[in-house]
């Protein structure tokens, strides 16, 4: 069919190239022949030599260019799971830190409570020991007191007996001694 059809053209052609009618719109009938086979012609190398590797080309770079779009998608997969690694890891730092600064505010309190406490305590033991030393002196100056009453009451017994006088001379004696101590 394809050889009758072949046949069929080019007489046409032929018949056509007899014919000889040239105008502006006419169809040279060897011209088409030949163009055509001209193509077919070429189209049937292109075919055999340049479009396969045309397309070979064509494929690797879409290989490539697909291979290139997996590898950002990876990358960016990749910098989103680093991204949120980098913010829990903020997170936790931050949690950290916050821990950190209570626990030392626990301590500096627990510290000035504990310094307070010492301090009130020391304040208390020193009132305690000039408490005692104040009644231990005090004690001691009494007991000097009794001792010089004790003192002056013998030496004034003494002159009483030694001047065994009246009465009235003897109560005299006695507040005189009592102002001389109480000058003392």
């Amino acid at each position: 069919m394809i050889a009758n059809n072949t046949f069929a053209f080019i007489a046409l052609v032929v018949s056509e190239a007899e014919g000889g009618s040239a105008g502006l719109l006419s169809v040279n009938g060897g011209l088409a022949f030949w163009t055509t086979l001209t193509f077919i012609l070429l189209l049937i190398l292109l075919t055999k030599f340049a479009w396969k590797p045309i397309l070979s080309a064509l494929k690797q770079r879409e290989d490539a260019i697909k291979d290139s779009l997996e590898q950002a998608e990876k990358a960016k997969d990749e910098a989103k799971q680093i991204l949120a690694q980098n913010q829990n890891s903020l997170a936790k730092a931050e949690d950290e830190s916050k821990k950190i600064i209570e626990q030392s505010r626990l301590f500096a309190e627990n510290l000035k409570e504990q310094m307070i406490k010492d301090s009130k305590a020391q304040a208390k033991k020193l009132i305690e020991d000039a408490s005692a030393e104040i009644d231990r002196k005090k004690n001691a100056a009494f007991d000097e007191l009794k001792n010089q009453i004790a003192e002056i009451s013998v030496q004034a017994a003494e002159k009483i007996l030694k001047e065994n006088l009246d009465a009235e001379k003897n109560k005299k004696l006695v507040d005189k001694y009592i102002s001389d101590i109480s000058k003392n």
